[in-house]
This record gives structure tokens, C-alpha cells and sequence, in this order.
């Protein structure tokens, strides 16, 4: 009876430090994570003065005049509105082949399928910047340099393959009896696509356009190298405005970056649920 107890007490002790050694690897990796954006915000809130005396005090008095001085410096307005068509026209553009080329290889059987899924999703694994110059002499050969068209083009064939894969891991979950019933009552080719798979895969299909969407917003390289003139410049370039050859403007140049993560946060707050529930979904079939 003695040895029960003692075990069982044991075990309790084991269940308490496992308990205890969970919460601080989660605390430690929420502070590691959170802790550079909290000091970001202080820090845009202080006097450049403050900042180099001591960077990680709070600021005597909040300077919001820093987020002002943002948008009027740098033209962020401008910027941010281009981000904004840029990235909504190309993850629209996106999802929407990437849908498609998902749904033939889903449904459809042909010679060389997962052959050409394969390579197709190889792309994943390519280095962007080793592409560099052969994208700028694509986009130079055509007379797309220095366009906004030119990133609309190029983040929707990026992003290609990691959106079927995502978006054909979901339509591959989907029962074939639902298309087939819809066969037998008339529904043809286009009708089934539109009307039932898509609408059926709406949670795979926000869940691609949501990490499509934050790429195109964070992408720095091709836009700094595909655009030149200041109307066609991004928000990310925006950042580099605050720094010139002899000073730099670190609070405002803060304020800014803050400004350029807020819709990628907001954007991934509003779909977490569908973001997880379609990772989750086109993970398991049938």
C-alpha cells in the first residue's frame, strides 16, 4: 500500500514538473516572439533623442507625431495603396488559376499526373533571389519594367505552387459522389467547378489567398528591383525613405514598418479559424 501511494505521488510530481516545463518553453518562445514587436511600437512612440539614450525605455510622452511624419516624408499613402492593389489583384489572380489547376489534378487522371504535380510543386523549394535575373530580363524584354503590373504578374506565379498545394489537398478530402450526383441531375463541366467545388472548398481557398496575400504585402526584393519611379513604389520600399547617407530617422522609420505590419496581422487574426481548419482539412481524406 505504502509503494501505491508513493508511486502515485510520483507520478504527481512528474505531471507538475512536465506542467511546469510546458508553460515555460511556451512563455519563452510568446516572449522571444512578441517581445521585438512590443519594443517596435515604444520605441515608434519615442524622441529620437530618447531612443539613443536609452533604447529600451518608455517614452517620456507618446509621439504620435512619429506616424504622421511617416505618411508625409515617405509618401506612405501612396505606397500603401499600391501595396493594397498589388497584392488584393494578384492573390485574387492567384487562387483563382491556382483553383483550377488544383481541380485537374484532383479529379482528373491522365498520364504523368503526380509527375507533373511533383515538379510543379518543386517550385516551393527554388530560392526567389536566385531568379532574379531572369525575371528582370523577362519583365525588361516585354516593357514591364517599372510597373505595378509587373508585380501583379510576377507574386501571382510565385505563389502558384504552395497555393495548389494547399488547395489541392483540400479538393482532394471532398467526396467524388457529390460531382457524380450533380453529373447524373445535368450539372455540367463549368457548373460543378463554380457551383460546387468551389463554394465546397472555400475554407482551402482562403486559407492560400491568406498566405498568398502576406507574401505580396511583404515582399521587398522584386519590388525594389522591378519598380524605379516613386508612384509605383510599395510600402516595404516606403521603409527604406527614413535613411540617407549621413542620418537616419529610427523612430519614424519604426512607425512606418509598424504601419506596414498591421494588415498582415489584422489579416491573419480575421482567418485563423478558416487558415487552420483548411491546413487541418486538406491534411486528411476522404
Amino acid at each position: 500500500m505504502e509503494g501505491i501511494v508513493k508511486g502515485k505521488a510520483s507520478y504527481s510530481t512528474r505531471g507538475v514538473l512536465c506542467l511546469i516545463l510546458k508553460w515555460f518553453i511556451i512563455l519563452l518562445f510568446a516572449v522571444y516572439t512578441l517581445f521585438p514587436l512590443l519594443w517596435l511600437l515604444i520605441t515608434s512612440l519615442k524622441t529620437n533623442a530618447e531612443y539613443f539614450n536609452n533604447p529600451f525605455s518608455f517614452p517620456a510622452v507618446p509621439q504620435f507625431q512619429n506616424y504622421i511624419n511617416a505618411f508625409s516624408q515617405a509618401n506612405l499613402g501612396q505606397m500603401i495603396w499600391n501595396s493594397v492593389t498589388v497584392a488584393v489583384i494578384a492573390t485574387a489572380a492567384n487562387v483563382f488559376v491556382a483553383a483550377m489547376a488544383s481541380y485537374a489534378v484532383s479529379r482528373f487522371d491522365f498520364k504523368g499526373k503526380e509527375i507533373f504535380f511533383t515538379i510543379f510543386s518543386a517550385g516551393v523549394m527554388v530560392p526567389l533571389n536566385a531568379l532574379m535575373v531572369p525575371y528582370f530580363t523577362i519583365f525588361s524584354r516585354i516593357g514591364l519594367l517599372d510597373s505595378m503590373n509587373a508585380l501583379r504578374i510576377l507574386y501571382t506565379a510565385i505563389g502558384l505552387p504552395i497555393a495548389v498545394i494547399i488547395i489541392r489537398g483540400f479538393m482532394d478530402s471532398l467526396p467524388r459522389e457529390i460531382e457524380e450526383a450533380a453529373y447524373i441531375d445535368g450539372c455540367g463541366f463549368f457548373g460543378r467547378f463554380f457551383q460546387i467545388v468551389l463554394p465546397l472548398s472555400k475554407t482551402g481557398l482562403i486559407t492560400a489567398a491568406t498566405f498568398q496575400f502576406i507574401t505580396c504585402w511583404n515582399e521587398f526584393v522584386y519590388a525594389n528591383l522591378l519598380t524605379s519611379s516613386p508612384q509605383n513604389k510599395t510600402i516595404q520600399i516606403g521603409i527604406r525613405y527614413f535613411t540617407n547617407q549621413f542620418t537616419t530617422d529610427y523612430v519614424s522609420m519604426y512607425a512606418a514598418i509598424i504601419i506596414a505590419i498591421v494588415p498582415s496581422v489584422l489579416g491573419y487574426a480575421l482567418f485563423q479559424k478558416q487558415i487552420i481548419s483548411g491546413m487541418t482539412s486538406g491534411a486528411v481524406k476522404g
